[in-house]
């Protein structure tokens, strides 16, 4: 009762804009929200840190890392609802697909939370709410902010009705996107030389930066790729390849 009434004067000493963006939250949730600060933290882009002079842990993440956490979790559950008699193997990559950025990405598109992104005025019209990484980043965080606020019982809930609701799981788990290996094994039945990746550039700054990747097989390059870590820039490289060798065989 008084985490409610603890609310209910937070909400009032809040602007109209912010107390509709924290309604509309509440929807997607389908919960009533008890510590509304959390929520404007998950939504806030490290962009909008210095114009309010606010301190470097007041962006979205450090709960992006704890959503990280839980929604690797609740995703493991599922699948292990959804798949019993599958391996380890099966179940390790299939979370793989549910978790990774296009798939959080995709999620944030679907529940239209772009649109609730707090970014800086000097960024604003370089359109980063609609980048594949900060909407990852902006879902996992407000997992977080969720769980925190809720619990894990609510947050499992959410994630499980956003789940079923927008991905089909069984065709999910059937699709390929392990480039690399499927990179690999093609050089392999063609007696190729082992692709090698190799890092030929980086932009951006430390919390943000960009990989560009080339990939060899038999000393000649034959797919670049870019991404917010190595392993994406890896695997968007190795998709490149395999485009490359289907339209040169």
């Amino acid at each position: 009762m008084l985490s409610r009434i603890r609310a209910y004067f937070l909400k009032r000493s809040l602007d109209k804009p912010t107390i509709e963006k924290l309604e509309r939250l509440e929807n997607i949730f389908e919960v009533k929200i008890t510590n509304p600060q959390l929520y404007l933290k998950a939504l806030r882009h490290r962009s909008t840190l210095i114009e309010k002079n606010l301190d470097e842990s007041e962006s979205y993440e450090q709960l992006e890392f704890i959503g990280d956490a839980v929604l690797d979790l609740i995703i493991s559950e599922l699948i292990y609802e959804h798949f019993p008699k599958r391996n380890e193997g099966f179940m390790t990559k299939l979370r793989s697909k549910l978790v990774k950025e296009e798939t959080l990405a995709k999620l944030a598109l679907d529940l239209d939370l772009s649109s609730l992104i707090e970014v800086g005025n000097r960024v604003k019209s370089q359109g980063i709410q609609l980048k594949k990484s900060i909407l990852c980043d902006i879902f996992e965080a407000l997992v977080g902010a969720l769980y925190f606020d809720k619990g894990l019982a609510e947050t499992r809930l959410f994630v499980r009705r956003v789940y079923t609701t927008y991905i089909d799981l069984q065709q999910m788990s059937s699709m390929q996107d392990n480039f690399k290996s499927m990179l690999l094994e093609y050089t392999q039945a063609k007696r190729y030389s082992v692709p090698e990746y190799q890092v030929v550039d980086e932009d951006g700054p430390d919390h943000d930066k960009t990989f560009h990747i080339e990939v060899l097989v038999n000393s000649q390059v034959c797919g670049t790729g870019k991404g917010k870590n190595k392993k994406r820039a890896e695997q968007a490289a190795a998709m490149q390849a395999l485009k490359y060798f289907k339209m040169n065989v």
